[in-house]
């Protein structure tokens, strides 16, 4: 299967009467100069719309804790799509027309569905502070037990080339010209896998500033090369070192 674009998805249980929680929804709107798409899916989900390019993240409210992330595999089929990654050890969690819900073997949850034609990676929104920033990856966190499978299975099941980094915990597979995410595998000493969305910027430390002006709490903080935060639902999410400009 070619894998067209991938969407990241900011899952969070829902608010007061369990419908979506708006100071979490106007974050994100705040942090990425995104807006927000009308609700579809009886208000369950909505797209955060970028200025300038193709969607590649959405919110959808979720009916259990914690908030967490999960990624959407954009494919032309879904149906052989699924048969692949079932092949590749991916286990069938639901099925409707035009979605399919897999787990990988580590466990981290994900979505194929149909592609729209997306092709236009988001432009980096200046800020007022002179930096730039832009949504540019999702990072897989693996444990160390079930790291090299894992790995494995992503690159397998994309068909994109593994990279080494200079740091040993981190690889990622090289992303299409164009393509809006790239995803990113981390070596983790926790038990659970998982997905986190990392931010591009030129400029760490203005950049959480403005998130935590927002209400983000910082986790920790590796100087020169990223700062890990908490969004107001919890979770956990970085600001990198890396150039939001395409390479």
């Amino acid at each position: 299967m070619i894998v067209r674009w991938v969407t990241g998805f900011l899952d969070t249980p829902g608010g007061a009467g369990g419908g979506p929680d708006p100071g979490v929804e106007s974050f994100w709107q705040a942090v990425t100069g995104w807006g927000l798409s009308a609700r579809r899916g009886g208000g369950a989900f909505a797209t955060l719309l970028p200025g300038d390019g193709d969607a590649c993240l959405r919110v959808q409210v979720v009916g259990d804790s914690p908030a967490r992330a999960h990624l959407d595999l954009h494919v032309d089929d879904v149906a052989a799509a699924a048969a692949e990654v079932a092949a590749l050890g991916a286990t069938l969690v639901a099925a409707e027309d035009g979605l399919v819900v897999s787990r990988s073997p580590a466990g981290i949850v994900f979505c194929l569905v149909r592609w729209g034609g997306e092709r236009r990676r988001p432009a980096p929104v200046r800020w007022p502070g002179g930096q730039s920033s832009v949504v540019d990856q999702l990072c897989l966190d693996l444990p160390g037990a079930v790291h090299d499978r894992e790995a494995g299975f992503w690159a397998a099941v994309t068909g994109w080339e593994r990279r080494s980094s200079d740091l040993p915990e981190f690889s990622w597979l090289e992303r299409p010209a164009g393509l809006g995410l790239r995803l990113l595998l981390q070596r983790t000493g926790g038990e659970v896998a998982g997905v986190h969305v990392d931010l591009a910027c030129d400029d760490v430390d203005a950049e959480v500033e403005r998130h935590v002006g927002w209400g983000a709490v910082v986790v920790r903080r590796v100087p020169g090369d990223w700062t890990t935060l908490r969004d107001p639902a919890g979770r956990e999410y970085c600001v990198t070192g890396r150039s939001p400009l395409p390479a």
